[in-house]
């Protein structure tokens, strides 16, 4: 058997590529196998991670955004270290701190992805919310209803039309 961990310690001649350490009444026992050799043993190597749509976007945003400052690109979160090639590659920032740091990229992202940079989602509202709470999300749920009547999405402008009829104070 072989002692390099780069040659498969079963066959001696292919390429090792996965390294198994067994451990058996506490000894421990290291294996390099090649492909062939750990299948045989019934080890699978584990597949790549999968790419996410995000992570494939990030990955194509190339060079400096428009007026970004020079060596915008280059800048690393002081607190996580999370460099902006690491978060473009991986399509996660590694700390709240880097929602700071990245800003100028972020707000340049949520713009191409969303089309602005305002949140306009669901608007929380508490078991008794006040009059101006209420208001506050009906004006939403209208503004919803008529981009659903616009698109022709009368689906959509049905479900929100009940929901408009659900919080608007009845009158008699």
């Amino acid at each position: 058997m072989s002692e390099d961990p780069r040659v498969c310690s079963e066959c001696g001649a292919a390429e090792a590529v996965v390294h198994l350490t067994q451990i058996v009444d506490d000894v421990a026992s290291v294996l390099h196998l090649c492909e062939k050799c750990a299948a045989s043993r019934g080890v699978n190597q584990p597949s790549p991670p999968a790419h996410s749509p995000l992570t494939d976007f990030l990955s194509q945003m190339t060079g400096p955004e428009e007026g970004a400052e020079a060596g915008e690109e280059d800048r690393t979160c002081t607190f996580c270290s999370l460099s902006f090639a690491g978060f473009r590659e991986n399509g996660r920032l590694g700390c709240p701190h880097c929602y700071t740091t990245f800003d100028f990229y972020l707000k340049n992202l949520l713009r191409r992805i969303h089309g602005g940079v305002q949140h306009v989602g669901k608007v929380y509202l508490p078991p008794d919310p006040t009059v101006s709470e209420r208001e506050q999300r009906l004006q939403g749920l209208r503004r919803k209803l008529r981009y659903a009547i616009s698109t022709e999405d009368f689906e959509r402008a049905a479900q929100l039309r009940d929901q408009i009829r659900s919080l608007e104070p009845v009158t008699r």
